[in-house]
């Protein structure tokens, strides 16, 4: 393998278009999977083992990214980040009001 692999290759030979949608793919679904987490929390008034550390910590990266992706205006980064920032803040804020 050569020292510098061009993103083809590390992509498994997937076209930069099929990579992208594999990627936004990739954050829609694990942005889904963060809102049972979020849902724990508000419905059923359960914060128990929710580190505001780690949430936090998301959440400074999404807002990184968030300010990445509008300088670069690049959609594909920018916008999963809004979601991101929401379900981070749901937890967070969640975490603090319900935490038993």
């Amino acid at each position: 393998m050569p020292p510098n692999p061009s993103l083809h290759e590390l992509s498994g030979g997937l076209p930069a278009s099929k990579m992208k949608r594999v990627l936004g793919a990739f954050s829609l679904f694990t942005l889904v999977m963060s809102v049972p987490q979020a849902v724990t929390i508000w419905v059923n008034r359960q914060a128990a083992g929710v580190s505001i550390v780690s949430w936090s910590a998301y959440l400074l990266s999404a807002v990184a990214w968030l300010i990445y992706g509008l300088k670069k205006r690049d959609r594909n980064v920018y916008l999963p980040c809004l979601g991101w920032i929401a379900i981070d803040a749901a937890v967070i804020l969640g975490a603090l009001v319900h935490r038993g």
